[in-house]
């Protein structure tokens, strides 16, 4: 899977859209925060992306439990990138669903294990937990997660606003690939 150019129009329409959300509505004008959002939305826009942490037969995980559970099943030492990494997806993940998607997030819980999961409390926690275990000289930085844990209900707010905004823009009818904002 080839990441897309920073000039790629669905690159620039995220940006635009998060940066206008979290400035002006919002009130978190932090250029870090709005651009981490930005690339999460683009990446996710991939779904082998947004299903990255797969069991050890290679099955998606779909389920924050589940994903913890793989998470905390491998106790090897040495892990704490692997761990990163990881409290870094389910993060992004129960961010992603709660902010961009949350009645999908209600639906798809209804019958599953994670409808006992609260994904805001989980996405706090695991943000928390890359914080701690990132490096001062680790992309992107441990303040970075702080921040992304101590004010997650606004980013998912945020979030919210962002999809409010995509779903408003259209396509010009007779210029197929502009956007008209």
């Amino acid at each position: 899977m080839q990441d897309l150019c920073a000039n790629h129009p669905l690159r620039r329409l995220f940006r635009g859209l998060v940066e206008d959300a979290f400035y002006s509505q919002v009130g978190m004008g932090d250029p870090e925060l709005t651009e981490y959002l930005a690339d999460l939305l683009v990446a996710f826009s991939h779904m082998d992306r947004l299903h990255a942490i797969r069991n050890a037969s290679g099955k998606r995980l779909d389920q924050i439990v589940s994903m913890l559970a793989v998470l905390h099943g491998d106790q090897t030492s040495g892990l704490t990138d692997r761990n990163r990494t990881m409290y870094q997806h389910i993060g992004d993940y129960t961010l992603f669903w709660a902010g961009v998607y949350p009645e999908q997030l209600k639906r798809a819980c209804r019958d599953r294990s994670d409808v006992l999961l609260d994904y805001v409390s989980q996405g706090k926690r695991c943000y928390a937990m890359v914080s701690t275990l990132s490096g001062e000289h680790d992309q992107p930085p441990p303040r970075l997660f702080r921040h992304l844990s101590d004010d997650f209900e606004f980013c998912v707010y945020g979030l919210g606003l962002v999809r409010r905004g995509w779903e408003q823009t259209q396509v010009a009818p007779d210029r197929p690939g502009e956007l008209l904002l």
